[in-house]
C-alpha cells in the first residue's frame, strides 16, 4: 500500500481490529495514517515507508484500535428523569400501565417542553459526552419528547448543536410519532394528520432531520398510521426507521421493510414473516439490550433466526429516561452477548459498521484506507475484552473525522 509523503495525523504502536471482512481483521503492531478526514494508509507499522512524516504523531505502546463506535439509536436529548417509574415497575406496574396513566413518554414530554433550548442542552450534554467518552464517534439522536412542532424542532436543533460543540457526528431522527400528545388524547389519527402535514415538512425544510421514525405498537401507533408517516417522510426525501415489535407483534418490521427502512429496532416479538421481509429488503435489525434489561423482559429477539437469514444486527444504547437510562455503549456490548448471545465480534460489528448501515452511512465502521478517520483506542489486551468486561472504561480517546481527542497514550 503506497503511503503519502506526509500525514496530518499518524497513529502508531497499535494492534488493530479493523473489522474489514468477516472477522476481527486483526493487524498486529499496526499504524494508521490520516490525511484530512480520511484514512490514507493502514497496515503493519514495519511497512511504513522510510521518510514518511506527520504533523501529529500519537504512539500508544500496544493498545488496541477499533473503528469508532456508532450508537445508532438514542433519545438522549430530554429534560427531567423517571426514577419514580423505575420504583413503580419494581412494585409490579408495567410499562404499558404507566404510559396509559399519563406517565412514561408523556412525563418526559412535559419536562422537555418546559425546558428552553439552553436548559435542554445543559441537561443533555453530559449524556452525549459520556457516550463519546467510551469510544463513540457517531451518535443518532431522536426527537419524540416534544410532540408539537416547535418542541420537536427544538430537540433536533439542540442535538445538532451538541454534536458540533463536542465534535461528535450527530445524526438526527424525527420521532414525532412517538406517542399521542395530551392535546390530542383519544384522537390519534388527528395527531398523525398533524405529524404528516406539519411536523415532517417543517423538519425537512429546516434541514433538521436525517430520517423519520415511528413507534408502531399497542401503546404507540397502528400499522396504517405508521404507513401514513412513512409516506410523508418519503414525500420529503427522508428515509425511515421504526420502533417495531417491542411489546407485541404488529407486523411493523414487514411494513418497515416494504418502505426500504434503514432499520427496525427492538424486535423482541419479531415474526418469521418480519424476518423474511427484513432479509429481502436489507433492513438492519437494531437490538437494544438496555431496554430489555430495564423492563425485565423475558421474550428474546430471535437472534438465531436473524443470523440464519443473514439479517445484519446492530447494537445501540437506546439512551432514554424511561426504559434504558444508560450512556454506556460498552455495557451494551456486554449485554448483547450475555442477554442475546451475540459473539463479541458480532457485538462490536453491531456497534460499528452494521450500526453505520442502520444510519445509511457507508463511509465508516471499518478501518480501511479511504474510510472516514473515526478510530477508538482502548487499553485492552484483546478486542473481545470490550464485550467481556462490564464496568470501567478502557478508552484512551478517539479520532473523529481525523481530529484527535486522546486523553493519553497507554
Amino acid at each position: 500500500m503506497n503511503a503519502p509523503a506526509r500525514f496530518d495525523v499518524l497513529l502508531t504502536g497499535l494492534n488493530l481490529a479493523t473489522l474489514d471482512g468477516e472477522g476481527w481483521g486483526i493487524v498486529r503492531d499496526g499504524a494508521i495514517g490520516v490525511v484530512g478526514e480520511r484514512i490514507a494508509w493502514i497496515g503493519p507499522q514495519r511497512e511504513l515507508p522510510a521518510g514518511v512524516s506527520s504533523s501529529q504523531r500519537h504512539d500508544f505502546g500496544g493498545a488496541w484500535a477499533t473503528p469508532g463506535l456508532v450508537d445508532c439509536h438514542t433519545h438522549l436529548v430530554y429534560a427531567g428523569n423517571r426514577a419514580g417509574e423505575f420504583e413503580r415497575r419494581l412494585r409490579g406496574a408495567t410499562y404499558a400501565e404507566i404510559a396509559r396513566e399519563g406517565g412514561g413518554i408523556l412525563s418526559t414530554v412535559r419536562a422537555t417542553r418546559a425546558a428552553d433550548a439552553g436548559a435542554l442542552a445543559d441537561a443533555s450534554r453530559p449524556r452525549l459526552a459520556a457516550i463519546a467518552d467510551e469510544g463513540a464517534t457517531t451518535v443518532e439522536v431522536k426527537s419524540g419528547y416534544g410532540l408539537e412542532r416547535e418542541a420537536e424542532l427544538k430537540q433536533l436543533a439542540v442535538a445538532r448543536a451538541l454534536g458540533r460543540e463536542l465534535g461528535v457526528d450527530v445524526r438526527t431522527t424525527l420521532l414525532a410519532a412517538h406517542a399521542v400528545p395530551p392535546e390530542f388524547a383519544g384522537r390519534a389519527d388527528a395527531w398523525i394528520d398533524a405529524v404528516c402535514a406539519d411536523i415532517v415538512p417543517a423538519a425537512a425544510s429546516a434541514g433538521l432531520a436525517d430520517a423519520v421514525d415511528a413507534f408502531c405498537d399497542t401503546i404507540g401507533f397502528t400499522r396504517e398510521q405508521t404507513r401514513r408517516v412513512f409516506d410523508a417522510a418519503h414525500a420529503h426525501g427522508l428515509p425511515v426507521k421504526l420502533h417495531a415489535e417491542q411489546l407485541s407483534d404488529q407486523d411493523g418490521a414487514a411494513l418497515a421493510a416494504e418502505y426500504g427502512a434503514l432499520s427496525a429496532d427492538h424486535l423482541e416479538w419479531l415474526s418469521p414473516r418480519g424476518i423474511d421481509a427484513m432479509a429481502a429488503s436489507g433492513t438492519v435489525a437494531v437490538l437494544l439490550p438496555g431496554a430489555f434489561y430495564a423492563l425485565r423482559e423475558t421474550r428474546l429477539p430471535p437472534v438465531d433466526a436473524l443470523r440464519e437469514r443473514g439479517v445484519p444486527m446492530a447494537v445501540a444504547t437506546d439512551c432514554n429516561p424511561g426504559t434504558s437510562p444508560t450512556t454506556s455503549p460498552l455495557l451494551m456490548l456486554n449485554m448483547a452477548c450475555t442477554l442475546f448471545r451475540l459473539t463479541p465480534q458480532e457485538a462490536l460489528a453491531g456497534m460499528t459498521h452494521v450500526a453505520a448501515r442502520a444510519l445509511g452511512l457507508a463511509d465508516r465502521g471499518r478501518l480501511r484506507a479511504g474510510m472516514r478517520a473515526d478510530v477508538a483506542v482502548y487499553a485492552i489486551d484483546e478486542p473481545a475484552e470490550l464485550a467481556w468486561r462490564f464496568g470501567g472504561n478502557p478508552c484512551l480517546g478517539t479520532l473523529r473525522a481525523g481530529v484527535p481527542h486522546f486523553r493519553s497514550a497507554r
